[in-house]
């Protein structure tokens, strides 16, 4: 079994995305826990209805939704008690067995699953503390609960076998391969509620990785003139294709109003990611014969995603980085000036072989002069030994001496106005 938890701001997105599944014919509501009567006889108002209230009752935690997936081997086919069972005792290891929740049976992966819709306010008011729950309480609750309920155990098991526990938006949409709005609604979820973005053009950097674009449309239409916003899915060439649909037609109504709150939210300091990213980059143009593409892909494989805008003719004009460890996305000018498109260019140059470290720490490509060295001066990742010295020498630091250790200091005698005469 592998369960994963999500938090988020609003309750009733994770609960409309669930009772929209349902709709589809792709998920059941199958049971509840803590509610006043069962699944069954509950109408959507009245499941939603006990969760609002009760988070209602600290204002003070913004993030009070709990998103959970409990994901089981493709060979596991258990009956609908036995799941409601697991469910049961999943949450009261983990600290929520008095709290409120939904469960829902998903039928759209290749692999059997159930979602938990729950919240982090407690009937008292007080908050559950969530931090590091996944490592500890979660972990534990896992490992107690194969060997419960005898099932295949998540640790040990290959990669072929792990990677099928995968959510069903993890892969691109593809117009015409199955239906449109359902293959959007799933990576729409997936990436609203989970990065970090503050602008139209950086969600669209990571929707553009899934094939589907945010669009107002020109300045002169409709469309943008009162605020409204279509979601389109992309051919190979990034065009788009098919029929657009709006905002307001998907359940969690992913509107222009709708991004603007998340783009409030997500404007705080984002020092770590930053920081993050730049060392990502400054490590990548260490390596020789470095040049745009290569950067791409060795950022690929340390989970960074290069998304570069060019115009008609083939000009690079924008740059942006999908930082999908820390779910953090960032036009490079935010990070600097060396670090946007232009900077990257002039790194990058013609025929650039290595960085040179700068004044301010910056690894800047253009500052290097081309020596030939003997095999002892490279290592083996065609790093300049003399640039690797330059990186890790200690900064100017005052000789220091035990306070012990040194002499004291003999303090001088006042002289007094009799010792004067």
């Amino acid at each position: 079994m592998v369960a994963v938890i999500n938090t988020g701001h609003s309750v009733r997105s994770i609960f409309a995305y669930n009772e929209n599944k349902v709709k589809e014919g792709t998920a059941e509501c199958i049971g509840e826990g803590n509610y006043p009567a069962a699944a069954e006889s509950l109408n959507q108002a009245m499941k939603l209805n006990r969760l609002l209230h009760q988070n209602a009752l600290n204002g003070n935690v913004k993030r009070n939704s709990v998103h959970i997936s409990l994901n089981f081997h493709p060979s596991e086919n258990y009956s609908t008690e036995k799941l409601l069972r697991i469910a049961s005792a999943y949450m009261e290891k983990i600290g929520f067995g008095e709290q409120p929740y939904l469960v829902y049976r998903h039928d759209d992966a290749g692999h059997p699953h159930i979602h938990l819709v729950s919240i982090k306010v407690r009937e008292d008011g007080s908050r559950i503390d969530m931090q590091n729950i996944g490592k500890n309480q979660s972990e534990k609750a896992r490992k107690e609960i194969e060997k419960e309920f005898r099932l295949v155990p998540a640790q040990g098991r290959g990669m072929e076998e792990i990677a099928v526990i995968k959510p069903a938006w993890t892969g691109r949409v593809f117009y015409g391969r199955s239906e449109s709005k359902k293959a959007m609604s799933g990576v729409l979820y997936s990436v609203l509620f989970n990065y970090k973005y503050g602008s139209l053009s950086e969600l669209n950097a990571v929707l553009g990785l899934y094939n589907i674009r945010a669009d107002r449309g020109s300045e002169d239409l409709r469309i943008f003139k009162t605020g409204g916003l279509v979601y389109r899915i992309l051919d190979k060439d990034g065009k788009p294709t098919g029929v657009p649909i709006k905002a307001s037609d998907f359940a969690m109504k992913p509107t222009l109003a709708f991004l603007e709150r998340r783009f409030a939210l997500n404007t705080s300091e984002k020092v770590f990611e930053k920081n993050r990213i730049r060392s990502a980059v400054d490590g990548a143009l260490l390596r020789q014969d470095m040049d745009l593409e290569k950067l791409v892909s060795v950022l690929h494989k340390e989970g960074i995603d290069v998304v570069l805008r060019k115009s008609a003719a083939g000009q690079l004009y924008g740059i942006t980085y999908v930082d999908h460890v820390s779910r953090c996305v960032l036009n490079g000018s935010a990070l600097g000036k060396k670090y946007s498109a232009k900077g990257m260019v002039e790194r990058c140059g013609n025929g650039a072989k290595a960085a040179e470290v700068s004044g301010d720490g910056i690894f800047g490509h253009t500052a290097y002069k081309e020596q030939k060295q003997t095999p002892l001066e490279s290592t083996s990742d065609g790093i300049s030994v003399k640039v690797l010295e330059q990186l890790f020498k200690p900064e100017g630091q005052a000789d220091y001496v035990s306070g012990k250790f040194k002499a004291r200091r003999r303090k001088r005698k006042r002289r007094g106005p009799a010792d004067r005469n």
